[in-house]
């Protein structure tokens, strides 16, 4: 891995062309209130945002509230998330979180990390999702999409979510976190996927060194 100063300068640029690519990137999780995006968060744990945002409309409706969700039982809410992955350990750490909210917190989602991790289906991933989308903070989201591009762009060299987080924070400047986060996850998805990545097409190319890429200098 080259040095700090020039992974600093490389996340510049990548950040540069993120914002010209992408604009000012969001979550694509489609939700109307704090209560909606902590579910829906839960329920993208291996399983696609689209996925999501294709069966929450109808749990929504008949779950309006944390309140609500805290109340439920898991066979009531299983026939609405059926179709995604691990539907039964989420219906149960969907139910447990909101319950843990009502009774701990008064029925709000907590500002902080230390308190969120707390809650049943939130980790750190999750957790910085909700602080930056809900409160406006300065978070870095390791997910499957940030944990490759940051290993193929020359970031880190590790493997560990909260190892690369930590590498991440000494490249990007603190008030890019977000944008550089919600920036690579879509480009993960977009361009730079895990098997067969258009090198060719991508915006990046000129500035990666394709560390790990089958058939590049990279290795």
């Amino acid at each position: 891995m080259d040095s700090l100063n020039g992974r600093r300068a490389r996340a510049r640029e990548v950040l540069r062309r993120i914002k010209a690519v992408y604009g000012d990137p969001g979550i694509e999780l489609v939700y109307a209130n704090p209560y909606q995006l902590l579910v829906a968060v839960i329920l993208s744990a291996q399983s696609t945002d689209k996925k999501v945002n294709e069966i929450t409309p109808n749990l929504f409706s008949r779950f309006p509230s944390i309140e609500a969700m805290a109340g439920a039982r898991e066979e009531d809410l299983i026939p609405y998330i059926r179709e995604i992955g691990l539907y039964r350990a989420k219906a149960r750490n969907i139910i447990a979180c909101c319950r843990g909210i009502v009774e701990r917190f008064g029925g709000r989602i907590p500002d902080n990390m230390d308190d969120l991790v707390t809650l049943p289906g939130i980790g750190r991933k999750s957790a910085n999702v909700l602080l930056a989308n809900l409160y406006g903070q300065d978070t870095i989201t390791v997910d499957t999409h940030v944990r490759r591009l940051s290993r193929r762009l020359g970031f880190t060299e590790h493997t560990d979510p909260t190892k690369i987080e930590y590498d991440l924070m000494e490249v990007w400047p603190k008030d890019s976190w977000t944008t550089m986060s919600n920036g690579l996850i879509l480009h993960g998805r977009r361009r730079c996927k895990a098997r067969r990545p258009d090198c060719e097409g991508c915006e990046f190319r000129d500035v990666c060194p394709k560390i790990g890429v089958e058939g590049s200098d990279g290795g």
